[in-house]
């Protein structure tokens, strides 16, 4: 019996492919018996071609509808088979599918001379690039996922052998109709990608043949999963391959193993989404968990497609086994096409680095200030801790550490409930490090920060220039710079840390638009940064905008920056915000200190504690006249200031337009912060430091004579070697703090409390302590001190920021002033709600203070209620007769409750997605090293018009 093909054109909004397919189908020289079109209600010019194309019948389909949808709606108009016959056939395409005029021929004569074959595919050939193979045969592997046989190769005959397949395209697809009907078309929970796969392989599984015809060349557009779209997101192709698999996974599995396979699918997920994460793929983890919910509930989907299956299988897995792709292929075929340049997680990356760290002085320069380093604090090595400033010793015990994270019970002064500071997590991470004895973390961070900052400078200015020099320079400068100096010697460990991590984020920012690992990066130390000083979190905020605005391409690899620090922040913004003090949110972590100097001059020359950098006390011993120490520091500063201004004359003046602004945003901040008083000692207003605004304003300035020693060349050597002498001497009085004795900073005592209350709280460790210190004429202060004493992972900046005392604050200070002076006040019940087992008396800071020391000492010794222990290095010492075995009452930890549990996990989830994301899954190619020689050109250091 004569064959008979009807063809079925499905369009959806594709006019501007739909003359040259149709053009295309006309030309054929063996034309189809019967010719269909189907629009599926195109919102363009598709229907009207249709319509005026040599189509026997015109179908409208529903807007939604699918191409297996399409073609069931043409089959209901099509002619009506012959009872029995086989010799019908169903050529289907698509708007986007242009065969060549033989195409058609070459099929038909591939069916003709094999009865067995029941379905045929082209050779489908890109659109535009008629030589280059888009797809030529499909498979599967074991673990079921779809692979294109041929993809993205020129066509030089070289696969015109291939013949029998397990797959083919939808795409000009021909299939006996008879074959079709009992199989049931293609399968309703597959309605694009897969599912002319997955009826090839029911075909085989029914006993039929599927083959590839290569003379047969069919243009085509896009896969499946662009029907009637104009362009399609990887994250978009990769959910609906994903859906795919997983549906046929369950559609093909035995009966036993589906129960498994359906409990495994989220679980899965999980660890696919970890996988992609690592594989820098975060666009594919929410369609990869949607998809497991999805395919886990897809109701009836399922169960139709598994009946069908066992309805049409007339032989085993086995049959079709050989066509299947091993793992190990589908491995070689993935990396064959990753040498050839054809899929990359990420584009790739030239970073221009003709210097390397040794060859380029990086190691010098971290030596060197390793050698400041030791001589600043080496009175630190071999101490247990760290105390003075800002600075208190961390608890002894890990798990303590990370009991102060999140949101729970504070245990400083009287105790409350509420958030921790986003520094007590940095802290905590740092202390995981030493778990022997935490403390050791502050002490080593104080010996190797020079050389930390250092080291980050130089690969953050190596980024930003081609000089074999200037980075070293740089690097230098960083380390040995008066705002890091300065916030070590007062005791800011917070301010330090931003200083040290400052080049890191720069660098990673600025690669963040190549690389999701460099963003993910540039967001854990965006948190860090700002967890650590929390005053320049509006800065930081400013640079991510403007590094969004200058690379809007790549923006979405930058637009996740702010969130790790959002998760650690938003427990304690919403603390300070329903208590009314939102400026609070700027205090800085750790021991309440005085501020320092909020002169902006003083601050112009990068002193945040005041007195010139140190020079005002060394210019009085060298019996100078103090005043003109402001003068020493600008002329030692000059040589930057002028380099910095330089940049601005230089070829490429704009490049130095980004670091000036940099340096003009921290100098604001650094100003602003020093005139906003947002915590307290005492009843003294505390400000917030300036000098982590000046690391900020000192990275500008640096940034910006980057730029001009990179445009002058060798003609700016002599201008560095004075820069760099220059910038090393008016830091010297900051240097021999430790030996003028000007540093608050000291190696950290055994205990903070006497011997005997520490010994007591070692079976006690909520007994309290109440430190009296005389605070002048008429004055006294009073701390409470649970256990072993408060330590740095204890401070609140919800306490020091308060605007008002609490119920037990004030019936402290109550207690303390009735016991520092003789009354008929019954203070046992006090005590003992407090549960206080010591009291302490602090020795006098002056003589001011005498007649109030010796007046509470009177005073304790004529109370019948404590006896006294005697003199500690503390201070006097007595012990609350009264106290027995009470402690201190405590709130819920940071797991105790169900806010806490969310604090925690939430910020736990974010932070490890975002480590996950940043941990880098290959290394950026490099260009040769150019060494020995100077660049002609200035590198495109800060232009933001031509650097990507």
């Amino acid at each position: 019996m004569q064959q008979r093909v009807t063809a079925i054109l499905v369009a959806r909004s594709g006019a501007e492919y739909l003359h040259r397919t149709l053009a295309a189908i006309d030309a054929q020289t063996v034309r189809p018996d019967f010719f269909i079109g189907v629009d599926a209600s195109s919102a363009d010019e598709s229907a009207a071609l249709l319509a005026s194309s040599g189509a026997a019948q015109l179908v409208t389909a529903p807007a939604k509808s699918t191409f297996g949808q399409g073609v069931a709606a043409a089959l209901h108009v099509a002619p009506s088979p012959v009872a029995g016959s086989d010799n019908e056939w169903l050529w289907l395409l698509a708007h986007d599918n242009a065969p060549e005029p033989t195409a058609l021929a070459q099929l038909f004569a591939a069916v003709e001379i094999a009865p067995s074959v029941s379905v045929a595919g082209p050779k489908l050939m890109r659109w535009h690039q008629a030589d280059v193979i888009a797809e030529f045969g499909e498979s599967m592997t074991d673990f079921g996922t779809s692979v294109r046989l041929v993809d993205g190769e020129l066509d030089q005959a070289q696969h015109d052998v291939q013949n029998d397949v397990l797959g083919v395209a939808a795409a000009g697809m021909l299939v006996r109709r008879s074959v079709w009907t009992a199989l049931g078309g293609f399968d309703p929970g597959l309605p694009s990608t897969d599912a002319a796969l997955d009826f090839s392989i029911r075909a085989r599984l029914a006993g039929h043949r599927v083959v590839v015809v290569p003379g047969a060349r069919v243009a085509s557009a896009g896969g499946p999963q662009h029907f009637g779209r104009t362009s399609t997101s990887i994250a978009r192709r990769t959910r609906i391959s994903r859906a795919a698999q997983l549906h046929r996974r369950l559609v093909y599995a035995p009966a036993f193993a589906l129960p498994l396979h359906w409990v495994a699918l989220v679980p899965l997920a999980i660890i696919r989404s970890i996988v992609h994460l690592l594989a820098k793929r975060p666009g594919a983890v929410a369609g990869e968990l949607v998809t497991a919910f999805a395919t886990a509930f897809s109701g009836m989907a399922v169960g139709r497609a598994r009946r069908n299956l066992r309805r049409t299988k007339t032989v085993g897995w086995r049959a079709i086994a050989p066509l299947r792709l091993s793992w190990r292929q589908a491995r070689e075929q993935r990396s064959n096409r990753y040498v050839g340049g054809e899929s990359s997680s990420e584009p790739t990356v030239y970073a221009d680095e003709p210097v390397g760290f040794i060859s380029g002085g990086g190691l010098w320069a971290v030596v060197s200030a390793g050698i400041v380093g030791l001589v600043a604090f080496g009175a630190l090595i071999g101490a247990t801790s760290a105390v003075g400033g800002g600075l208190l010793p961390l608890a002894h015990r890990v798990s303590a550490l990370w009991a102060n994270v999140g949101y729970g019970w504070r245990d400083i002064g009287a105790g409350f409930t509420g958030a921790a500071d986003p520094f007590a997590a940095v802290l905590a991470f740092g202390g995981t490090l030493f778990f022997w004895n935490p403390s050791t973390a502050v002490v080593v961070f104080y010996v190797f920060a020079l050389p930390l900052a250092a080291v980050g400078a130089f690969f953050s200015a190596r980024h930003f220039t081609v000089s074999t020099w200037i980075p070293a320079l740089a690097a230098l400068l960083w380390a040995v710079s008066p705002p890091l100096l300065g916030s070590l010697d007062t005791g800011h460990l917070g301010a330090a840390v931003a200083h040290v991590l400052l080049p890191w984020f720069v660098l990673l920012l600025a690669r963040g638009g190549l690389s999701w690992a460099s963003g993910a990066g540039a967001a854990l130390l965006f948190a860090v940064i700002g967890a650590s000083a929390p005053v320049l979190v509006p800065a930081l905020l400013i640079i991510w905008i403007a590094a969004l605005a200058a690379h809007p391409t790549s923006a979405h690899r930058l637009l996740g920056v702010p969130i790790p620090a959002a998760a650690l922040f938003a427990p304690l913004v919403i603390d300070q915000l329903i208590r009314g003090t939102p400026l609070g949110l700027l205090a800085d972590p750790g021991v309440p200190t005085p501020a320092g100097t909020d002169s902006a001059a003083q601050l112009a020359l990068g002193s945040a504690e005041g007195g010139s950098l140190g020079w005002t006390d060394v210019l009085i011993g060298l019996a100078l006249p103090g005043p003109a120490a402001p003068i020493v520091v600008a002329a030692l500063l000059l040589p930057l200031a002028a380099l910095a201004v330089l940049g601005l004359f230089v070829r490429g003046p704009r490049r130095a337009i980004p670091p000036l602004g940099l340096a003009l945003l921290g100098y604001a901040t650094a100003v602003l912060a020093s005139r906003v008083e947002v915590a307290s000692i005492g009843a003294a207003p505390v400000g917030v430091w300036a000098g982590s605004g000046l690391s900020l304003f000192w990275l500008g300035l640096l940034g910006a004579a980057i730029v001009a020693l990179d445009a002058i060349g060798r003609v700016g050597r002599g201008g560095a070697v004075l820069l760099g002498v220059a910038s090393v001497l008016v830091c010297v009085p900051l240097i021999a703090a430790t030996l003028l004795g000007t540093t608050v900073v000291r190696p950290g005592p055994d205990r903070l409390l006497p011997a005997f209350v520490d010994a007591e709280a070692t079976s006690r460790a909520g007994v309290g302590t109440l430190v009296i210190t005389p605070a002048g004429d008429e004055a006294i202060s009073a701390t409470l001190q649970r256990g072993r004493g408060t330590l740095l992972d204890d401070q609140s900046t919800l306490d020091a920021t308060a605007t008002s005392l609490s119920e037990a604050d004030v019936r402290l200070a109550n207690l303390a002033g009735n016991l520092a002076s003789r009354s008929g006040y019954d203070s046992a019940v006090d005590l003992d709600d407090l549960a206080i087992g010591f009291v302490v008396l602090a020795e006098p800071t002056g003589d001011a203070s005498d007649a109030v020391f010796t007046r509470t000492r009177e005073a304790l010794d004529g109370n019948a209620l404590f006896v006294p222990v005697g003199e500690t290095t503390n201070g006097l010492l007595w012990r609350y007769s009264g106290s027995g075995d009470a402690v201190g009452s405590t709130g819920p930890s940071n797991t105790g409750t169900p806010l806490g549990l969310i604090v925690l996990g939430g910020q736990g989830l974010v932070f490890a997605l975002t480590v996950l994301l940043a941990i880098p899954t290959s290394l950026p190619r490099r260009r040769a090293p150019v060494r020995g020689r100077e660049t002609e050109e200035p590198a495109t250091t800060f232009d933001e018009d031509t650097d990507d």
